[in-house]
């Protein structure tokens, strides 16, 4: 049986009269790598809010390791770790002592903290300044030493919020070999991204939003036929989220364009994988 890491179950999220994200069902499987798209403005940062526990959803649940985040958040977070777009760190500390203090904060024993610290600075290559001050690190070297810090507890969930912004095309290489590994190795690997080359290339499936509903989700495949369009993940991206009255972008469709409007209401989504 498929093991279920993350589930969003209805879940919907409102400030006031504005209504963030509506009725979104997702349930993604150990070791799967699923993108998360849509324009800016869709939901996407208040969804992955939600998985962390950062906000609570309106009304339904959101469940990670099968823990609902609302009432089993001490069991749910220790599974997972976020990289948001920005790395951030503390920037009085080396590296090491930031990576020291992320695995202290996740409860690591002492000899399990040192050999676990060991070996993220022999995976991401900080050997060279992990012992230098975090003020004194460039983009790359922040970037890097943010992913070891995620991947230093062994999460079972890793959720990424736009990992290529900044980094060059051989660093952009080794975080998709390194996200690709992780997901093959079982961690379940949510990655929010605006680089749909990088999405196409690595994704088994992804969940299309636009103004806070779920408009496509699945393989490419079967988003190509959601869409009822054939090509690349842009074009089908760009005719799901085809701006409608009142969106927020720099052009809307010809008066006398064909626009099809996706369905409002879907069933939950399969955990498969797209052949």
């Amino acid at each position: 049986m498929t093991e279920l890491l993350i589930q969003l179950d209805h879940v919907s999220k409102s400030y006031g009269t504005k209504h963030a994200v509506q009725d979104l069902s997702l349930d993604i499987a150990a070791g799967e790598l699923f993108a998360f798209l849509g324009p800016n403005g869709a939901g996407k940062t208040t969804t992955i809010k939600m998985m962390c526990g950062l906000l609570f959803p309106t009304s339904g649940r959101v469940l990670i390791g099968g823990y609902d985040m609302r009432t089993q958040g001490d069991l749910a977070r220790p599974l997972l770790s976020y990289v948001p777009d920005q790395p951030y760190l503390y920037e009085k500390l080396t590296g090491r002592e930031f990576l020291q203090f992320i695995a202290e904060m996740y409860g690591l024993p002492p000899e399990r903290c040192k050999e676990r610290i060991a070996t993220v600075i022999r995976q991401f290559s900080l050997e060279s300044f992990v012992d230098d001050l975090t003020e004194r690190y460039s983009h790359g070297m922040r970037q890097r030493t943010v992913f070891a810090s995620a991947l230093v507890h062994e999460p079972r969930v890793l959720i990424v919020d736009e990992p290529t912004v900044g980094l060059d095309p051989y660093s952009v290489r080794q975080l998709k070999d390194l996200l690709r590994q992780q997901a093959d190795a079982g961690t379940t690997v949510f990655l929010s991204s605006h680089s749909l080359d990088v999405v196409e290339e690595l994704a088994d499936r992804m969940a299309i939003l636009n103004n806070g509903r779920l408009v496509g989700v699945g393989g490419l495949e079967e988003l190509r036929n959601q869409a009822a369009v054939d090509g690349n993940l842009e074009k089908v991206f760009l005719t799901l989220t085809r701006p409608g009255e009142g969106a927020d972008s720099w052009g809307a469709p010809a008066a006398d364009e064909d626009v099809s409007t996706p369905s409002e209401s879907r069933p939950r989504e399969s955990s498969e994988r797209s052949s």
